[in-house]
């Protein structure tokens, strides 16, 4: 089973009209050959399934855990300093290629809307 790389940078946002490459998350997941999150990979591989949220400030760093519950997929951080789950939305429906555009609700704030800028073999 073989997992995949996914960046997402901040793109244009509501006061941020040029978005900002400096925010974002990488992703480690399997993906089906459509793109979309494979939920029977996951299930095998999930412990190697990461998440890390970088950002310019290094206090908004963070590192944990592609995690499904339900229907929903969540970021979920370890450590309390981290902040709570982030939820993304419709994550399993999403197609990760280059160009796409993904919505997270982070920290229960406002969701913002990252732009996928990468997607290769780990």
């Amino acid at each position: 089973m073989s997992l995949s790389k996914i960046t997402l940078q901040l793109a244009r946002n509501p006061g941020l009209p040029g978005g900002d490459p400096s925010q974002g998350y990488t992703i480690i997941a399997p993906l089906t050959a459509e793109g979309q999150i494979d939920l029977d990979a996951w299930r095998e591989t999930r412990a190697a399934c990461r998440v890390v949220r970088f950002h310019p400030d290094p206090d908004e760093h963070a590192d944990g855990l592609l995690t499904h519950r339900g229907s929903h997929w969540f970021f979920h951080y370890d450590e309390d300093d981290e902040g709570d789950d982030e939820a993304g939305y419709k994550l399993g429906q999403h197609v990760f290629k280059e160009g796409e555009y993904i919505t997270i609700a982070t920290h229960g704030e406002t969701p913002l809307t990252y732009k996928i800028t990468d997607v290769s073999p780990t």
